[in-house]
Order: structure tokens, then C-alpha cells, then sequence
């Protein structure tokens, strides 16, 4: 007898969505798309970010191509589970998706997502199965980690409108309206 809830005849179908993951960065944010049938996720590249802010263009292009129901971003916390530094970017940076491209935005904890990232791709080089790791490479497959983690089940935090700022660059930096 199986437990949990799979699927049984009769019940309806829970739609497939397609959702991006972005980790958020003061250089580059590193996407990844995934989808609720499968439960994986796979690094897309990255968007680069100048001092005027995110490479918008370059994001509403992922966004146009893969028609996602929902948008992740990773939270960024202190090993002690404060707020990290540039969570107050990371923050702006959601609300902004939100705003432009009128998706749910949810935010997950991403403590160690470019840790295991990178070692996840040294395996891979490791095993002649990859060239050499470029800084997006790991952004972008620490960005498939944080959906996976979301797709997994951790909760993310819905965004709700607050405006947070600090004397870091990252609170100076312009992603948009806040």
C-alpha cells in the first residue's frame, strides 16, 4: 500500500509548471528552469549586472522562452541564519521580478547552494566530463540547487512588499524600484 499523496484515478491532475531559479549576485545572477513534473532543475547561464542594475533584457528572454508559473529567487543567510548581507538587494531584486513580469515570486534559503554547486562541478571536470568552471557556471548551477531545493519542499517565503535598505554597496546598487 502506497502512502503520501501520489496521484490516483479520479483525483485530478495537478498542473505541470514550469518555475526559474535565480541566484542573485552583485556580477552576475545565475538562472536555472525546472518543473514540478520531474523535480529537477538545470543551470540556464547567467545575467550579468552592471552598476545600472540586472541585464533585464537577458532575464525576459528566459522568462519568454520557458513561460514559467512561478519564479524563485535564493535567500541569502549568515551561517547563524541572519540575513546575510546582500539580502536586502536579494529582496529588491525579488520584488522586482515581481513587479516586472507579474509572476509569484518566492525566496528560499540558499546557504551553501554555491558550495555544493562548485563541488558538484569539480566531480563532473573531475571526471573528464566537463571543461573548465567558469564563475557562471557555478552561479547558474547554484541557482538549479536552490529550485531543487524549493522543488523539494522547503518552503519559500511569498514575497511581501517591504522596502529593506542598508549602508552596504549592495543595498546602494539600483535593481528597480523599492
Amino acid at each position: 500500500m502506497s502512502t503520501g499523496s501520489a496521484w490516483s484515478p479520479g483525483m485530478p491532475e495537478k498542473p505541470v509548471e514550469a518555475i526559474l531559479a535565480f541566484d542573485f549576485g552583485l556580477r552576475r545572477i545565475g538562472i536555472a528552469a525546472g518543473d514540478t513534473l520531474t523535480g529537477t532543475a538545470a543551470p540556464r547561464g547567467a545575467a550579468l549586472v552592471s552598476s545600472a542594475g540586472p541585464d533585464w533584457p537577458a532575464i525576459a528572454r528566459e522568462i519568454d522562452a520557458l513561460k514559467p508559473r512561478r519564479l524563485i529567487v535564493g535567500a541569502p543567510y549568515n551561517v547563524d541564519g541572519t540575513p546575510g548581507a546582500l539580502a536586502p538587494a536579494a529582496r529588491r531584486f525579488a520584488n522586482e521580478l515581481e513587479r516586472r513580469f507579474k509572476l509569484p515570486v518566492s525566496m528560499v534559503d540558499e546557504r551553501w547552494s554555491s558550495l555544493e554547486a562548485g563541488t558538484a562541478l569539480k566531480a563532473q571536470r573531475a571526471g573528464g566530463g566537463r571543461r573548465r568552471i567558469q564563475r557562471e557556471d557555478v552561479d547558474s548551477a547554484a541557482a538549479a540547487v536552490i529550485l531543487e531545493r524549493w522543488l523539494a519542499g522547503e518552503s519559500g517565503d511569498t514575497l511581501k512588499r517591504q522596502k529593506t535598505c542598508g549602508p552596504d554597496r549592495a543595498a546602494r546598487t539600483n535593481y528597480g524600484p523599492t
